[in-house]
């Protein structure tokens, strides 16, 4: 089973542009240094604040060893703890999402404050002090209305992905959201099949039928050139609804982790649906103009998003396994559209549907054909696929970082927005 040495001596000899070595989508030693590299010292997207709404809403998310509650406190503030009680370590919350006025434990009931002050443990003698025993608390950060945690001891910098998104997301008014549905599904492949079919469209026209009735595949329009310019199209696309109030400008992480870009929809559509006119009646959010296109932002490793004029979509990945994930997809609309008056379910659902399940179909194939002798790295497309080689940039940085203890700089490569 390969360890940091080899992942380190791998991905210094990976060819530029070309997909990564056989080991990086499937061995097992290579993916627990993915997760004690990544995906226990990044930020991880977790969940809508909209998801636990009252005080006691709780949400349970477990990545790899680790499971965590989200919980909201009597003074609406959200926080997230390791699900692990003081005393004898069992889980707190049994259940993936519920509601509790205090946290209890199931064991022996030692009981907590929603801030994770332990309140009482029976017979415990005269010495014990309450204050040593509180739960164990996970960084949390909500990112106007966007739930991340980190699971490090030190979490690393998160302000300035707030400050450069926060003016973009503020428009789609994801505190006054509500959850219409959400659907999870596994995907038997490797984490970075699904960030790399992701991040481009070149499979799209192909794969998508549904997709393309309303989101343009064609890398002209839906990603940027070497030289970071964009057809007049998306100029004129950022102008308009800049001019409206809605930030809208391509925006890059210079470590290559985000990306933010409002992007037009194909011609006359007006939001993810099936004749590309409006899902919701009543809009979730400011966003003034009806063809707004759609808010493209992703957060490395966790999450790509979709915020729209009408209603958000939020998706979030997790890694299970060396060959299987977990993607959760979220449709989330105005706290106080009715279901069958300012939306049909699914109208609502059914583009995103097709497209995960043509996804899951997608990587699978993928993970398949890469677990075979025959597999070696193959050429990615310049001009469909530079998202993809921004991905693969930035998790072979980030890896060797976290290995060598260097310090983080930009990432090489252009990032394309394109993707879905």
């Amino acid at each position: 089973m390969l360890r940091d040495s080899d992942v380190l001596s791998l991905l210094m000899r990976r060819k530029p542009a070309h997909s990564l070595a056989q080991p990086f989508y499937g061995d097992p030693g290579v993916f627990q240094v993915d997760m004690e590299k990544i995906w226990y010292r990044e930020w991880l997207f977790t969940i809508a604040a909209c998801e636990i709404p009252k005080p006691g809403d709780y949400v349970v998310h477990e990545v790899g060893a680790y499971s965590v509650v989200i919980v909201r406190g009597n003074d609406r503030e959200i926080r997230a703890f390791h699900n692990s009680c003081r005393h004898r370590g069992s889980v707190l919350c049994k259940t993936r999402k519920g509601r509790h006025p205090k946290l209890v434990c199931p064991y022996h009931q030692w009981t907590y404050e929603l801030d994770g002050k332990l309140l009482w443990a029976r017979d415990m003698g005269p010495d014990f002090d309450p204050s040593k025993h509180g739960l164990k608390p996970v960084h949390c950060r909500n990112l106007a209305g966007l739930v991340y945690i980190c699971l490090a001891d030190a979490a690393p910098d998160f302000d300035r992905f707030a400050e450069t998104v926060t003016p973009y997301l503020a428009v789609h008014d994801l505190e006054n959201a509500k959850v219409a549905h959400q659907s999870t599904i596994i995907e038997n492949g490797n984490w970075k099949l699904v960030w790399e079919n992701n991040r481009e469209c070149y499979h799209c026209a192909g794969n998508h039928p549904s997709l393309c009735r309303t989101y343009p595949e064609d890398p002209t329009i839906s990603g940027v050139a070497a030289d970071g310019k964009f057809p007049d199209i998306v100029e004129k696309h950022f102008n308009r609804l800049e001019a409206a109030g809605a930030p809208s400008r391509f925006k890059l992480d210079p470590g290559g982790q985000f990306r933010v870009a409002r992007m037009p929809l194909l011609e006359g559509a007006q939001s993810y649906t099936m004749d590309g006119k409006l899902a919701v009646a009543k809009r979730l959010g400011r966003v003034g103009a009806d063809q707004a296109g759609t808010l493209l932002m992703f957060h490395y490793p966790t999450t790509w998003n979709h915020f729209l004029g009408d209603h958000s979509i939020t998706f979030r990945v997790t890694p299970r396994g060396p060959l299987e994930t977990e993607v959760q997809t979220t449709w989330l609309v105005n706290k106080d559209a009715v279901e069958g008056q300012d939306y049909d379910l699914k109208r609502l659902t059914e583009v995103w549907e097709h497209t995960n399940d043509e996804d899951r179909e997608v990587v699978e194939n993928n993970q398949r054909g890469i677990l075979s002798p025959a597999y070696e790295p193959g050429p990615y497309s310049r001009s469909h696929e530079d998202g993809v080689i921004q991905f693969s940039d930035w998790y072979a940085e980030t890896m060797i970082r976290a290995i060598t203890g260097t310090v983080a700089g930009p990432v090489g490569g252009q990032a394309r927005v394109a993707a879905e």
